[in-house]
């Protein structure tokens, strides 16, 4: 059993990729999805993996109990209005997004992430500024002092004025 985490708009998943290569070798009869739109949100390549698999013999199942037999027009019919509608609500909620980030930002709410505090960094700047100085790894900073190789870097970045 494969469990797909990645996003539905992405074309090259790995587990799908995985899926995929299973039915065309015929070691599965079918693929269980928990709804169609998560198999893919593109109608266009949603109908093209739905055929491939269908020319493989391989049923695709949704839990809501529904099974797409794309070789009746019926079934193709359906599938093609299902995923026409899983896009459009994609295209809805990213629309969506991008409106409420252009209001925030017109009301002058700063985007992004915010500078904080960096109590342990400040403190230990002074440490990995010499152990720098000295020629030390960032690597080798960083593990020496519990710290991430990231934070190595921004503490040398702060220290040569490259503050954003």
């Amino acid at each position: 059993m494969f469990k797909e985490t990645g996003s539905g708009t992405k074309l090259d998943r790995a587990e799908r990729r995985n899926v995929m290569a299973l039915a065309q070798a015929r070691k599965i009869d079918a693929v269980l999805v928990t709804e169609l739109s998560r198999w893919g949100r593109s109608t266009v390549d949603l109908l093209h993996t739905l055929r491939k698999l269908e020319s493989w013999k391989v049923s695709v199942i949704a839990m809501n109990e529904m099974a797409f037999d794309l070789s009746s027009p019926h079934g193709r019919m359906l599938a093609t209005f299902l995923s026409g509608i899983a896009e459009f609500e994609r295209d809805l909620i990213s629309e969506r997004v991008k409106s409420g980030l252009a209001a925030a930002k017109a009301r002058g709410k700063k985007l992004g992430r915010q500078t904080g505090e960096r109590p342990k960094s400040d403190r230990l700047a002074p440490k990995v500024k010499t152990l720098i100085a000295e020629s030390r790894s960032y690597r080798w900073i960083a593990r020496d002092l519990g710290i991430s190789k990231n934070t190595v870097s921004d503490i040398a970045r702060r220290g040569r004025g490259c503050e954003d």
